[in-house]
């Protein structure tokens, strides 16, 4: 960054970035933009190697001082923007920071949580936003420019790669002139990216997948002689697709301190609300069901969702969860209803040996939220698996079989090694009847690794372990490629969080069976992508919502995709294995995001009825962080089974953890409602 020249008014930075204008001002017209630049008049150095750069046009004044930073994890530049009007009227425009792109190729994008490289495959049957160079039609959600605002960005930034390597400019979610919003474009015509102060949403909003809403392009009504600073940083690194890590580690250690944790409670609090609350709320004796939702407005349960996915949305990982709590605190109706639960799921095996994906009210066992009816995907049954393991294993320590379970576990097993890809792939969706798989393409079955490894420990099968690494050299090119997808049924082929940490899971626990450094760089590399998908800052929300008012903190939670844009903490069902990683790297930042994500979901455990409108024990799937679905600040009023689960899991995992040689970090873990 110590590279950045002026020369004849254009500003370059290294090979990476170059700039003719200080600044853009987009001045509303009737026919769109009127886009007037501000040139670089004067360039100074200054004595600490950085640069003050000055210019005036269209009755402003700007001023940009750019410093060079050595942070602990990269270099980066920190500018300094005052804009000031000289009009002796009201100027109403919007600033655009702009720098066109170097380099060959079609360009690479990351715009943390909310768009990755080009964001949907376009055989992707969900419609969200998606890149496309040639263009597209913005109605169906594709475009080869975006705009988007900060607040549907973990991290407001937006990184690109060409073959020059990689650039990035992030500031963060609020200014001094309103919400920021970062963007890009990647033509024929125009490379670039760029942060809009304030900040602007084209060609369209995102308001659902399938819904755009017209483009928003909001101004600040500068006042003559009224300066407005503005912040935001440069980075430049190599073409490494791997490059954004430096970055997002360095702003998290920035922004972490002045964006405080706020949890309301201590981990054995919220594992006896959410152990009641799965009970109480979600399970149904006389189904044997885990149901998906319970409404908080209990009116006969009618808004209830009486339905229980084997996996995912419910199903085996939160009935593992009320067992472990039930045999733990001597609470035999919890322990018989999970029971009963793991029971039902283990009759649900379909003609082709593995597990059905959902039992319906209204039909019994069936498809699932798949493509097709008949399909079963493989995230869902292959995470199932792997908690039905997790739960024949924690009752065998107190002595207790239940063969049913293992049959149902190793049928699924022995299907999956059936149908394994000489190249290691499990597929991404199988037929129910026949078993033959209907679509190869996606990472859905990476829990299979971390399912057939389990089995090769408790049942000695040595032909799971070798299918399990067979499995890992597939499905690590995902990895390698920053584009990990496949994982929700409800999404099809998106990049999400989940896809995360599934990935997280499976090669830490390759990288434990083996001992192979090869898996731990891998689950290192996951981890990191999972992080971008993770709040570094407390959202500004509207004064009169409902997160404002009840100061939910959102430092910690998750985006769930770029296409299911609202917060939620499926990033706890591989705490264990996140602590696992911190402590075989030594590396502070993966406890300290682990912990950051349980600290954020230890709010909103309903304490008593009543509370935020629930009932005891309750915790919601969507906090809404921008304007997708819902309004931001607001709520989704439905308790689900695996929110509620997730959260007791993680709990349990804490206050179980085995020991450590930094017992007090993780006691900021354990005791987060005392400790943050």
């Amino acid at each position: 960054m110590n590279d950045l020249e002026v020369h004849g008014g254009e500003l370059r930075i290294g090979t990476h970035l170059r700039s003719r204008a200080l600044v853009e001002l987009l001045f509303p017209g009737a026919q769109g933009d009127v886009v007037r630049t501000v040139p670089i008049d004067v360039s100074q150095r200054l004595d600490d190697g950085g640069w003050r750069l000055r210019g005036a046009a269209h009755d402003f004044e700007v001023t940009a001082t750019w410093a060079l930073q050595q942070g602990q994890h990269c270099a980066y530049t920190n500018v300094e923007l005052v804009v000031r009007s000289t009009a002796a009227s009201v100027q109403a425009c919007a600033v655009r920071v702009r720098f066109e792109l170097t380099g060959m190729g079609t360009p690479t994008w990351l715009i943390p949580g909310a768009f990755y490289k080009e964001n949907r495959l376009a055989h992707c049957t969900r419609i969200y936003p998606r890149y496309d160079p040639e263009g597209g039609d913005a109605q169906q959600l594709v475009s080869a420019s975006w705009s988007f605002r900060s607040d549907r960005a973990a991290l407001p930034a937006v990184f690109a790669w060409t073959t020059e390597g990689c650039a990035a400019l992030a500031t963060t979610e609020e200014s001094a002139v309103g919400m920021t919003g970062v963007g890009f474009a990647g033509s024929a015509n125009e490379r670039a990216i760029w942060l809009n102060f304030p900040y602007r949403e084209e060609p369209v909003v995102f308001l659902a997948p399938d819904t755009p809403g017209p483009p928003e392009r909001p101004v600040f009504h500068f006042q003559r002689d009224a300066p407005m600073t503005l912040h935001f940083r440069v980075y430049l690194a190599g073409p490494d697709l791997h490059a954004y890590n430096p970055l997002v580690r360095e702003l998290y250690e920035l922004e972490r301190h002045d964006h405080p944790l706020n949890p309301w409670m201590n981990t054995r609090e919220a594992a006896e609300l959410t152990a009641h609350g799965l009970f109480t709320w979600h399970y149904h004796p006389e189904e044997a069901l885990l149901y998906e939702t319970a409404a908080f407005d209990r009116e006969g349960g009618k808004a209830d969702r009486p339905n229980m996915h084997v996996g995912w949305v419910s199903g085996a990982p939160y009935a593992h969860a009320l067992l472990t709590y039930g045999r733990a605190h001597n609470r035999p109706e919890y322990t018989q209803a999970a029971i009963s639960v793991l029971d039902k799921i283990s009759t649900g095996v379909a003609p082709a040996g593995m597990f059905w994906g959902e039992w319906r009210h209204d039909r019994g066992w069936s498809h699932g939220w798949t493509p097709h009816k008949g399909w079963i995907q493989a995230r869902t049954i292959s995470e199932c698996t792997l908690f039905m393991l997790h739960a024949l294993a924690a009752e065998k320590n107190l002595g207790v079989q239940h063969d049913h379970w293992r049959w149902a576990v190793q049928s699924n097993l022995d299907y999956v090694l059936s149908i394994q890809r000489a190249d290691g792939s499990f597929g991404q969706y199988y037929a129910a009847e026949s078993g033959e798989v209907m679509e190869w393409e996606g990472a859905g079955g990476l829990l299979w690794i971390s399912a057939l490894l389990h089995a090769a420990r408790s049942f000695d099968v040595p032909s799971y372990r070798a299918a399990a690494v067979r499995a890992g050299e597939y499905y690590r090119a995902f990895v390698e490629d920053e584009f990990i997808y496949g994982a929700p049924e409800d999404v099809h082929l998106c990049p999400t969080s989940e896809d995360g940490y599934n990935a997280v899971m499976a090669f830490v626990h390759l990288y434990e069976d083996t001992r192979d450094e090869r898996w731990l760089k891998l689950a290192c590399r996951a981890a990191d992508w999972t992080m971008t998908f993770r709040w570094t800052y407390n959202l500004r929300f509207p004064e009169r919502s409902f997160l404002k008012q009840f100061a939910f903190a959102s430092r910690g939670a998750d985006q769930a995709s770029p296409s299911n844009q609202h917060l939620h903490n499926y990033g706890l069902i591989c705490l264990p294995e996140m602590l696992r990683l911190w402590t075989h790297t030594k590396d502070a930042y993966y406890l300290e995001r682990t912990r950051d994500n349980l600290a954020c979901f230890l709010q909103f455990v309903a304490r008593e009825d009543g509370d935020f409108n629930a009932y005891k024990g309750m915790v919601t799937e969507r906090y809404y962080n921008t304007n997708c679905f819902q309004s931001k600040g607001m709520l989704l009023t439905q308790s689900h089974a695996w929110s509620v689960g997730a959260v007791l899991y993680a709990c349990q995992a804490v206050e179980g953890w085995p020991g450590t040689s930094t017992p007090d970090d993780l006691k900021v873990i354990a005791r987060a409602g005392e400790s943050v």
